[in-house]
């Protein structure tokens, strides 16, 4: 069995919408990139959060990132853009 690590996602604004949650832990490949975690959220949650996550930006720690080559966890924000100001 491959090793794993569980991954906190949080889910803000659009987000939080189509997963119908605010926040969640799912378990990756240790290793794991952005678009590994991003290919798992979209098999439970759907082509409404594929259109979310197209846009998104991903807070990885304390570095806020599009590059879904980067390392997920063990805390992951997802931000879609917000409207307003």
């Amino acid at each position: 069995m491959a090793d794993t690590t569980a991954v906190q996602v949080r889910y803000f604004a659009a987000a939080s919408d189509a997963a119908g949650c605010v926040k969640e832990t799912l378990d990756l490949p240790a290793g794991a990139s952005l678009a590994d975690l991003e290919s798992v959220i979209v098999e439970r949650h759907g082509d409404r959060m594929r259109r979310v996550l197209s846009v998104a930006a991903f807070l990885v720690e304390d570095d806020l990132t599009r590059d879904r080559t980067v390392l997920a966890g063990p805390a992951v924000d997802v931000l879609p853009p917000f409207a307003g100001g």
